[in-house]
């Protein structure tokens, strides 16, 4: 499945700190169940690709 392809399966995202200094995005969907750990720095990095999708968004949709 690529980026632009439409699904309608429904997911829930937590995003918070583990007690071992890392991220953790944490998904859940139909039955199955993704922790996904970073450490702070990667987890910058994931954040600043979102805000720039974000900023690509908001000026095609100006």
């Amino acid at each position: 499945m690529g980026i632009n392809k439409e699904s309608n399966i429904e997911a829930n995202l937590q995003i918070g700190p583990t007690d071992q200094g890392m991220i953790r995005l944490y998904i859940e969907a139909q039955g199955i169940e993704i922790p996904m750990d970073f450490d702070p720095d990667e987890a910058r990095e994931i954040a600043d690709e979102i805000l720039a999708a974000v900023a690509a968004t908001e000026a095609r949709n100006s």
